[in-house]
């Protein structure tokens, strides 16, 4: 992960932290979004960590396992519900009591994507296995929406990596 890119107070000790939870827990989750661009060296400022996790009541349970390691002593931590990620608005969004970090985790994104739809690969940093998204598989999520900043992003994606549509 480069030390530089992280705008709004996003710091990188924390983002590592975080994952670092993640793989403790044995969260089933991939990186998407900014943060996992800037893991393929595709540097945007970002204020979050966006993530897919598996759909299952334990990999939420996991997941408020990794908080509760991560941001000690949080009660909002319990609000996070597998009926919540299970149900038919699938995303929560958590902001630890830093204020400096938010994560917007997902379980899917309509019918276009899940954590078993977007492919990953594995990035090692600092000791730490990190699930990230592919740049194709980045690029296939913001190529089409009509966000101005995910058109950028795909833009960067496809030329950076020498991307097609079809990708």
């Amino acid at each position: 992960m480069p030390t530089t890119g992280y705008a709004n107070g996003m710091d990188r000790d924390e983002v590592m932290r975080v994952l670092r939870e993640f793989e403790a827990a044995g969260l089933e989750y991939v990186l998407i979004g900014a943060a996992a661009m800037a893991f393929h060296g595709v540097i945007r400022a970002t204020a979050d960590l966006d993530v897919f996790i598996r759909a299952t009541p334990e990999n939420v349970e996991r997941l408020r396992i990794a908080l509760r390691a991560a941001f000690q002593g949080d009660p909002s931590i319990e609000a996070i519900s597998s009926a919540e990620l299970l149900g038919e608005y699938p995303a929560v969004r958590y902001g630890p009591p830093t204020g400096t970090l938010y994560l917007d985790v997902l379980t899917r994104l309509g019918e276009v994507a899940s954590f078993e739809t977007v492919d990953a690969e594995i990035k090692e940093v600092e000791g730490t296995s990190v699930r990230v998204a592919t740049p194709a598989a980045l690029y296939r999520l913001k190529k089409g929406t009509v966000r101005l900043q995910d058109r950028a992003d795909a833009a960067a994606l496809r030329e950076r990596f020498n991307l097609k549509d079809e990708d």
